[in-house]
């Protein structure tokens, strides 16, 4: 059978919950484990000063292409069986714009900040509390705002599709662009620590 196979139980019971309980652990761990359940470590990011962000999320990315790419070119997985979430431009520029905002504004995103509040730091659990109060507010809100929340859809677009590509040249470009910016953020991150350095009394 190719994956991703049908997922029989993903509907709420004991065994889906168990998994997804699972995976849930096993990426707020990870996250932890890189630094990023800490605010300064994350507006290090901000501040050009730490680029872990970068580094650990382009990696995520990164290795999830490359997996999927070379599953399909196995033929273990159909990657037109693969979720792709639709595409509103205007929503989600303006939803994007809103989380870059608020994740500079508390040093957090909502996955760092449901780790820092379970390892016990205040600063994330009042994020938790926020988007939280967030979320219920804008639900509240959206039949208000349906016309925007709806406008500018453009299907379930892919890289490959939108720009007309193979998915192995979009893949290719994107670990080059990957590799680029580790070296990239490497250069910065010596030359803030040198800089930092210089003005030390």
């Amino acid at each position: 059978m190719i994956a991703p196979l049908p997922l029989a139980v993903a509907d709420g019971s004991s065994l889906s919950l168990a998994g997804a309980l699972g995976i849930g652990i096993a990426f707020g761990w990870c996250l932890e484990r890189a630094g990023l359940g800490s605010a300064p470590k994350l507006m290090g990011q901000f501040t050009l000063r730490d680029m872990t962000v970068l580094k650990v999320m382009f990696s995520a990315i990164v290795t999830a292409m490359l997996g999927l790419f070379w599953l399909s070119w196995l033929g273990v997985v159909d990657l037109a069986r693969v979720a792709v979430p639709p595409t509103f431009i205007g929503p989600q520029l303006v939803g994007g714009a809103v989380f870059g905002a608020g994740m500079a504004l508390a040093g957090l995103c909502p996955g760092t900040s449901c780790v820092a509040a379970a390892t016990g730091r205040l600063d994330g659990l009042i994020v938790v509390v926020c988007f939280f109060a967030g979320v219920l507010g804008t639900g509240l809100a959206i039949p208000l705002m349906a016309g925007f929340y709806e406008s500018g859809s453009r299907g379930a677009v892919a890289l490959p599709a939108a720009l007309g590509v193979a998915q192995g040249t979009v893949t290719f470009v994107v670990v080059a662009g990957a590799l680029a910016a580790f070296a990239v953020a490497g250069r910065i991150e010596r030359a803030m620590a040198a800089r930092v350095g210089r003005v030390r009394p």
